[in-house]
């Protein structure tokens, strides 16, 4: 069962790795390309906004990978205390609570974010391309749902034993 959700967490992070670059050369692109047509007064309206919801977007992204790497809570007094210690048993205990405490804020995050959508959809514009506000933000329930679904994943896999799981 581990090795099934190990698979499915490695294709998530492959996914979003190959979603961060694309986005950010996409942002660099677009960004690049809008000043070098300002120097001829030309302008592109929907760039800007475009490149926003991009930046927006990487920073979900890049919060999913760092899940992963075990770096998405950097303040981790207590537990560099209890490692000093020599108490790993209480270490792995409290990296656990941790999880579960991120799981829990993330689903209280992800219901406020899908009652926004609803509020932003109601009284939706027009941003570009014809895309309503409202499901732009979408990007924020979508994008706490994949991080609720990586610290899940990687949840389940620190009850590995001893095989290099993400602790």
């Amino acid at each position: 069962m581990l090795d099934i959700i190990k698979k499915l967490d490695t294709g998530l992070e492959k996914l979003v790795t190959y979603l961060l670059v694309f986005s950010v050369l996409a942002m660099l692109s677009l960004s690049s390309f809008s000043i070098v047509i300002r120097w001829f007064q030309h302008n592109i309206t929907w760039i800007d906004p475009f490149v926003r919801h991009l930046v927006f977007f990487s920073a979900f992204l890049g919060g999913i990978i760092a899940t992963g790497q075990g770096t998405h809570i950097g303040i981790d007094i207590l537990g560099k205390f209890v490692e000093s210690k020599g108490w790993h048993g209480l270490r792995v205990v409290i990296t656990k609570i941790v999880y579960i405490a991120s799981m829990v804020v993330l689903v209280w995050l992800i219901k406020s974010g899908i009652d926004f959508t609803r509020v932003e959809m109601e009284f939706s514009k027009e941003e570009f391309w014809g895309i309503q506000s409202g499901y732009l933000v979408m990007l924020i329930p979508i994008g706490l749902g994949l991080l609720l679904l990586r610290f899940f994943f990687v949840f389940l896999l620190s009850f590995k034993e001893k095989e290099g799981a993400k602790v």
